[in-house]
């Protein structure tokens, strides 16, 4: 793949994750969104659907994860490397959802910073920016 093609699909991807940010409240169910913006320390959760807000923190994992994965694919270009981060999305996205869940059920007024923090791992390109830096220096280590 040619540098300048290359560079074209990363500022495309890196443009579609920056989409989903600035569209969020309208892409997806999200009362947390707001919630977290006031001074939420002292107040309940609001009222939410748990279906849907799970289904919905999901599909922006599933997106910014697809988006991710797409992104590793041009810049690195190794099927082994696809392969493990696809398999570490997988595992995460299981571990942090059933966190999530978890705590959107037993979390209290006052006590909502690991609900925030797995929230936020969910619906944001977090991993990428692991994941990209680890494998270059892999590569750069060890010649990926």
């Amino acid at each position: 793949m040619s540098k300048g093609l290359k560079i074209s699909f990363l500022l495309v991807g890196l443009l579609f994750l920056v989409l989903i940010r600035l569209y969020e409240e309208t892409l997806f169910y999200d009362p947390l969104l707001n919630f977290f913006k006031t001074d939420h320390t002292t107040q309940p959760l609001p009222d939410f659907e748990t279906g849907k807000l799970l289904a919905n923190v999901f599909l922006r994992f599933l997106l910014n994860g697809m988006i991710s994965i797409g992104i590793i694919w041009v810049i690195f270009q190794r099927k082994g490397v696809v392969k493990f981060s696809i398999l570490l999305y997988l595992v995460i996205l299981v571990m942090l959802i059933t966190a999530f869940f978890i705590l959107l059920n037993t979390s209290e007024a006052g006590e909502y910073f690991p609900l925030f923090y797995v929230r936020r791992f969910l619906i944001q390109p977090l991993l990428l920016f692991l994941l990209v830096p680890a494998f270059y220096l892999q590569r750069v280590n060890n010649s990926l």
